[in-house]
């Protein structure tokens, strides 16, 4: 990794803690030279003017500090665009599967990565195609997983699947999730989903209160090329990407997904491994 001359710093909003956090944290950086490049969030908790948008934050950066839960996560992760970044998590409260890092473990994790003793785990992304009338009309990238739902009260929707040139199932149910391993602890997992390690080349594919009970969650290859076909009608069912960002779909949409070229680079604590976070979060037995 190279030499750390550059900090982002992106913030949640209305987080009462970073009101104390962020103005120690940037002078922190600063009087070890370390230039930094702030959301607007994150200026505003500091009282400083000239915050970046969120997409302009990780330009010329070598690491990017993210204060906040998983959403503000998942919502960095985008912003990356694609750089080879790596992201520095902080929980500032909340479950927290992905922000690993406490607000007590910042100064001495920072010292870490300053000193390229971190660890960086590599997560795959999930590219995702909204093609209508054999035309792309929008793209996203996903860390966690890409949905499709419902957008009427108490109405199953209609989905085609196919994996590759193989027809997998109809879908009447609530929805579609596919997700990646990183977002199978997320959505998917309380829609009955199984939880994947996130080094496993695999996506999942998990309905939403199907009609038929006997449609189970479904892992496939990562190198799959899945198609869904929204058979509804014009509004009744809506795309989501992570949770955060989407738009309604009209009958005969095709949303298409694959692994995304790009990764994404996360820096975990050194002594906590995806078992541990599992327990943890997930108040599992101890031994």
């Amino acid at each position: 990794m190279p030499v750390i001359r550059t900090v982002g710093v992106m913030t949640k909003p209305n987080v009462r803690r970073a009101g104390e956090v962020v103005p120690e944290l940037l002078a922190w950086l600063r009087a070890r030279g370390i230039e930094v490049r702030c959301d607007e969030t994150t200026a505003e908790y500091a009282g400083e003017a000239g915050g970046l948008p969120r997409e302009q934050v990780p330009e010329g950066c070598q690491l990017v500090i993210v204060l906040g839960g998983d959403g503000t996560l998942l919502s960095a992760a985008r912003a990356i665009g694609g750089r080879e970044v790596p992201l520095f998590a902080v929980n500032l409260g909340g479950l927290g599967f992905l922000t690993a890092i406490t607000v007590e473990e910042i100064y001495p994790e920072l010292e870490r990565a300053f000193r390229g003793e971190h660890r960086i785990g590599k997560r795959s992304m999930l590219h995702c195609e909204l093609v209508r009338a054999e035309r792309t009309v929008s793209a996203y990238e996903a860390l966690n997983d890409v949905v499709l739902t419902k957008a009427s009260i108490a109405r199953m929707i209609d989905l085609d699947v196919h994996v590759d040139a193989h027809f997998v199932c109809a879908y009447k149910a609530d929805g579609l999730i596919v997700s990646t391993p990183t977002g199978s602890t997320a959505y998917s997992l309380s829609a009955g989903g199984p939880i994947i390690f996130p080094t496993v080349a695999a996506l999942c594919l998990t309905p939403i209160c199907p009609h038929m009970l006997t449609n189970r969650p479904v892992i496939v290859p990562d190198s799959s090329v899945i198609q869904v076909l929204n058979l509804g009608p014009d509004g009744e069912t809506y795309l989501t990407i992570d949770g955060q960002v989407g738009e309604p779909l009209r009958r005969y949409d095709r949303v298409v997904c694959r692994r995304s070229n790009h990764s994404l680079l996360l820096v975990r604590p050194p002594k906590m491994m995806f078992f541990d976070v599992l327990r943890e979060k997930l108040k599992w037995g101890e031994r």
